[in-house]
């Protein structure tokens, strides 16, 4: 779950995600036969068999397999393996699907760490979090590492900061007195199914090109927004600046992109625009561009605060998380009714900080919770977000939960 720092690893930026109790796990028995069986606890969730060989991954449908297979062909292709293992896996899971928890990308990684056990490969947990975020690409997100590296290098009682290029975590202590209480919208909200997520990756590099070019850079290397802050040597605060003098608030046409650039339209498709965003004829940069250098700054300031802890950091940490909130949902469009209805609930119940986590669109929120005040906070979330529908209250009792910070991901093996 992200504390604070929500779209902006696919910049560049660090983030400050902890992981939580709620896991995926795969019980798995290497078979001599080079065929994947994949089976699930849930019914929902269909059984499926594939030759290891000839692995196909389908990116308009996805469906819970396709997740597997992806980690599966990202530690396949990582060591060339010509003579994969087979493997029968029976797949069990306590995080809630498409909640913004990071299901999907808990798959992944597991299903890339059991391969490697399987066919007696190792790998640093640094490495397997890169080799799952690239693989995860397969399925058509664009993400940008966060969920999978906290997925193999969280540790027990610790947030942590995540940065990138090169991929490192820092302990971030919380502080005592609060709890970190997920409440989910019941909104579901699949990251490969809708083209937002995607459109948001593409706005921060148009973003990021027109800025650069405004800058005299060589803006056709500059892909992230974080790559325009480092070349120009300036802070975060004059990043800002430069957004209000460089974009206008007012959508940029494809025409407009082309025309600020001087490239073609087809050059503009064929060269930066990704697959899944060729036919979207309008973008949004000044806003996407100012809630990720604001995003980014909110992690510094946060990070800050946990490490001086002074008597009212969780005054201060509240607020960061308020902001943050504020920013997905005007600047970067990220939330939906359902979820700012569930944040004003939050708050009004005596939540210090809430707000979306996760891709946004649904899933769900976390909220920091004074220790004192958390039964009576659940007890009311409960009563004015879940029991006022049908739907949510059959989902209730995996939707709303306190959680400490648990540790990564790892093997158990049969003794």
């Amino acid at each position: 779950v992200s504390l604070v720092g929500e779209h902006i690893d696919y910049c560049g930026y660090a983030v400050l995600p902890m992981a939580i109790e709620q896991d995926i796990l795969i019980a798995v028995e290497p078979v001599k036969t080079q065929v994947v069986q994949l089976a699930n606890t849930n019914s929902l969730y269909l059984d499926f068999s594939t030759s290891v060989n000839n692995i196909q991954i389908n990116k308009t449908k996805p469906q819970w397999h396709n997740y597997f297979l992806c980690g599966l062909k990202g530690i396949q292709e990582h060591f060339g393996l010509n003579n994969p293992t087979g493997m029968n896996c029976l797949l069990d899971g306590t995080i809630p699907p498409s909640s913004g928890l990071s299901s999907s990308s808990a798959l992944v990684c597991c299903a890339g760490l059991v391969t490697l056990r399987a066919n007696g490969k190792t790998l640093s947990k640094v490495e397997l979090a890169e080799i799952c975020t690239k693989s995860e690409r397969y399925i058509g997100t664009e993400g940008g590492g966060m969920d999978q590296s906290i997925s193999f290098l969280a540790e027990e009682g610790t947030a942590k900061l995540i940065e990138f290029s090169p991929l490192r975590a820092t302990d971030v202590r919380l502080p005592s007195g609060a709890a970190f209480v997920i409440a989910n919208s019941c909104v579901e909200s699949n990251k490969a199914a809708t083209s937002h997520y995607n459109i948001r990756v593409m706005e921060c590099r148009l973003a990021t090109k027109l800025l650069s070019k405004s800058k005299g850079l060589d803006w056709k290397k500059m892909l992230r927004l974080h790559d325009v802050q480092t070349k120009l040597g300036v802070g975060l605060e004059e990043m800002l600046t430069i957004v209000e003098e460089v974009l206008h608030p007012e959508p940029y046409s494809t025409e407009e992109i082309c025309k600020c650039l001087g490239i073609s339209l087809e050059e503009l498709r064929s060269q930066i625009l990704s697959q899944n965003t060729q036919d979207v004829s309008t973008f949004k940069l000044y806003q996407r561009a100012k809630h990720v250098y604001s995003e980014a700054a909110r992690v510094v300031e946060f990070k800050k605060i946990c490490n001086e802890a002074p008597a009212n950091a969780i005054q201060l940490l509240g607020e960061l998380m308020n902001q943050s909130y504020i920013s997905c949902r005007e600047m970067y469009e990220c939330s939906c009714p359902e979820l700012d209805r569930l944040v004003d609930i939050c708050l009004q119940f005596g939540a210090i900080g809430s707000r979306l986590t996760g891709a946004g669109w649904g899933g769900c929120t976390v909220s920091m919770v004074p220790t004192d005040k958390l039964n009576t906070f659940l007890k009311n979330v409960r009563k004015a977000y879940y029991q006022t529908d049908v739907q949510r209250l059959a989902l209730e009792k995996n939707s709303l939960f306190a959680t400490k910070p648990g540790r990564g991901a790892l093997v158990f093996v049969e003794a």
